[in-house]
C-alpha cells in the first residue's frame, strides 16, 4: 500500500479559531481508545487530557512532574468517561525517554492517539544530554526518541494518530544546518523556531514511513494563548509585544482561551474529517495554507521549508543519528 499524499490547503471544516476541543468532539465516542499526551497536565496539554478523557479515552500523562500531573487530572478525573494514568518521563533525558517506553511497552497495550504536547519556549540558552541545545533536545529530539521506541504499541493500534505540537513560531527559522545547537551564538526566538520547524517536519516524514502501517502524522499550530509555556519571558517583553497590560492582564484579541487553544490538537487526532490524509500542518482546526514568507507574529500558514520532504528526510536521519533510535531502519 502506498500512502496518499494529502494537499497542504484547507478542507472547510467548518470549525474556527475560537472552536473548543469540547466542540470539537461532539458527536465523538473514544470508549476503549488510548491516549498519550506528553505535558498533559498544564496549559493546552491540561486541556487536551480533559476533553479526551471525557470523550471517553483512557489518557496516559507522562510528566516531568508526576506530583503536579496527579493533582492536576484529580480535579476533573472523576467527571471523565474515561480514565488519566500518570507516569514519569523527561523528554530532555533519552535514558528517561526510553524507560518510560519500556514500561508502556510491558504494558502490551496499543496507542491510538499519540500527542507530543509537550514543550519549552525562548529559555536562556541550556545545554542538555551531550551539549544539545535544549529547545531543539526537547521540543523534537525526545519526542523524536519517544514515538519511535513506542512504534511497535502505536503500529499496533487502530489507525493510529500522531499529533506534533508546533506553532507558529516556526516562522522564525528553517533547521541551521550548519549549527543546529547555536554553538556560534545564541538566540532564543531563533532557537525556538527551529524546534518548532522540526516538528513540523517530524510529522511529515513519520506520516511518509508510516502511513503503510495505518498510522498518520499531523502538525499543528494551536494559537496564541497564554499559559505556563511563557515561564521564560519576563513581564516587560510581553508587554512590548502586546500580549498583557501592566497588570499582567492578556490583551492580545487575537489570543485564545486554553479550551480553544486544545481544539486544533485535539482535531487532528480524532476529527473523522481527516480520515485518510495525514503530513499536514493545521491551524484553527482545519489544514493551513502553505506561505513562502512573512511574519511570525502576524502570518498564517505554514512556511514551505517545514513541509519540504527532503528537509523532513534530512531532518530524520540526523535524529536517528544523534538519538540512536529509529523503529524503520533496516
Amino acid at each position: 500500500m502506498t500512502t496518499q499524499h494529502t494537499a497542504q490547503r484547507p478542507i472547510g471544516s467548518g470549525f474556527s479559531a475560537r472552536t473548543t476541543a469540547k466542540e470539537v468532539l461532539e458527536g465523538i465516542d473514544l470508549g476503549g481508545r488510548l491516549a498519550v499526551v506528553t505535558g498533559g497536565y498544564s496549559g493546552l496539554g491540561l486541556e487536551t487530557t480533559r476533553a479526551l478523557a471525557e470523550a471517553g479515552a483512557h489518557v496516559v500523562v507522562p510528566a516531568r512532574r508526576p506530583e503536579a500531573a496527579e493533582e492536576a487530572a484529580a480535579a476533573f478525573a472523576a467527571q471523565a468517561a474515561g480514565g488519566v494514568e500518570v507516569d514519569e518521563l523527561d523528554l530532555a533525558d533519552l535514558d528517561s525517554v526510553r524507560a518510560f517506553a519500556d514500561r508502556f511497552l510491558a504494558s502490551g497495550r496499543s496507542i491510538d492517539i499519540m500527542i507530543g504536547n509537550a514543550g519549552i519556549m525562548a529559555c536562556p540558552e541550556t545545554r542538555v544530554g551531550p551539549g544539545w541545545e535544549a529547545q531543539f533536545a526537547t521540543n523534537h529530539l525526545g519526542h523524536f526518541a519517544l514515538v519511535n521506541r513506542l512504534w511497535p504499541a502505536i503500529a499496533d493500534g487502530a489507525g493510529a494518530r500522531v499529533v506534533s505540537v508546533s506553532s507558529r513560531g516556526h516562522h522564525r527559522s528553517p533547521i541551521r544546518w550548519d549549527d543546529i545547537h547555536f554553538e556560534r551564538g545564541y538566540d532564543k526566538w531563533e532557537a525556538y523556531g527551529q524546534a518548532k520547524t522540526a516538528n513540523v517536519l517530524f510529522a511529515v516524514h513519520l506520516d511518509a514511513l508510516g502511513g503503510d502501517q495505518g498510522v498518520r502524522a499531523f502538525s499543528l499550530h494551536p494559537g496564541g494563548i497564554l499559559t505556563p509555556l511563557q515561564r521564560h519571558l519576563p513581564k516587560e517583553e510581553m508587554i512590548a509585544a502586546g500580549w498583557i497590560d501592566e497588570q499582567g492582564r492578556q490583551i492580545n484579541p487575537r489570543f485564545k482561551t486554553p479550551e480553544q487553544g486544545a481544539a486544533t490538537q485535539v482535531w487532528a487526532a480524532t476529527s473523522p474529517q481527516l480520515t485518510g490524509m495525514g503530513g499536514v500542518y493545521c491551524e484553527d482546526c482545519d489544514i493551513a495554507e502553505p506561505v513562502e514568507t512573512g511574519d511570525a507574529s502576524t502570518l498564517s500558514g505554514v512556511r514551505t521549508y517545514a513541509i519540504d520532504p527532503d528537509e523532513a528526510a534530512r531532518l530524520w536521519r540526523l535524529s536517528a543519528e544523534l538519538t540512536g533510535v529509529d523503529a524503520f531502519a533496516r
